[in-house]
């Protein structure tokens, strides 16, 4: 399943133990990866269910049997080195290899593992129910969501399928564009008829944490004065409080349109559309679960491309 790169890259993991004439310990590799993928000691040892000490245990152990410095402690937290680079690569092609094992030689379709990171509201607006019934269709798959408004890594492995609103301009990432996204002003009838009738509106939006993002930053330009009657995290949230009539909320239309209790406004301007783009490793091209899941999600997108544009 894996070709000649993959067996280079667990060779090399192995010449360097043998250079120390230490045997590689898997769990040592498991912290690493752990590590890797959350930058934290703390998230560390939150994902493997081990404290603190431990990861740092294992961590040191790994270096001494590589004989490199894997990973650099900076304010921001833990950042691979060169060497811990390679190393990941190499570490995460033996994670794929001993699930493969632990699946058996029977083909029971995907199974393990796999990490998705979209947006908190791609992932709680449209994701979420989808991909349940996914994992649900596969016994042998599981499924981790990651809802982030900011991206986190493909290439550090804490994920492996992201949905974007960018596509990336460098990394060994394919991007697969999936749909695009249109904008609106919603609220329930009364708030709606409310604006129609020339009252001012008044507005949900995001808190002031979130206040860089794009359409945060869009509202705050182009209705400078108007009120914020209630804010919140992201934009899912934000259209529940609208269903109090507190107010209009800008949404992106799959969430406006799938909540029977909004309607949209002609309110403008309105943001342009964005593309959506669904970014995998190159290098995962061969992982049948990777792959499948991939696919099932582009499906999603398809099958409901009406309630994007």
């Amino acid at each position: 399943m894996y070709g000649s790169s993959s067996r280079e890259k667990i060779r090399y993991l192995r010449s360097m133990a043998d250079r120390k004439r230490t045997e590689l310990d898997w769990q040592d590799v498991r912290i690493f990866l752990a590590l890797a993928r959350h930058g934290s000691l703390s998230a560390a040892a939150r994902t493997l269910s081990v404290n603190h000490g431990t990861v740092s245990r294992r961590l040191r152990s790994l270096e001494e049997s590589l004989g490199d410095k894997l990973v650099e402690r900076r304010p921001e937290g833990y950042v691979l080195t060169p060497a811990g680079t390679h190393a990941l690569e190499a570490a995460s092609d033996m994670e794929q290899a001993a699930e493969i094992l632990g699946r058996g030689a029977v083909d029971e379709g995907p199974s393990g593992l796999v990490r998705i990171n979209a947006s908190p509201a791609m992932s709680n607006g449209f994701l979420a129910l989808r991909l349940a019934t996914v994992a649900s269709r596969y016994p042998r798959l599981n499924i981790d969501l990651a809802a982030n408004h900011r991206s986190i890594s493909l290439e550090r492995h804490q994920a492996d399928i992201a949905v974007r609103f960018r596509r990336p301009t460098d990394g060994d990432v394919v991007a697969r564009p999936l749909t695009t996204v249109g904008y609106g002003f919603y609220g329930t009838d009364e708030a709606c008829r409310s604006v129609e009738a020339g009252s001012d509106p008044v507005f949900i939006g995001f808190d002031e944490a979130d206040a860089y993002l794009p359409e945060a930053a869009w509202m705050t330009r182009h209705f400078p004065r108007a009120r914020l009657a209630f804010r919140a995290h992201d934009q899912f949230a934000q259209s529940i409080a609208a269903r109090s009539g507190a107010g209009l909320v800008l949404l992106p239309h799959y969430i406006g349109r799938s909540d029977p209790s909004l309607r949209i406004t002609d309110l403008r301007p309105v943001p342009p559309s964005k593309e959506v783009f669904l970014l995998t490793r190159s290098r995962d091209k061969k992982d049948p679960s990777i792959r499948a899941v991939a696919v099932e999600v582009a499906d999603m997108f398809e099958q409901a491309r009406v309630l994007f544009l």
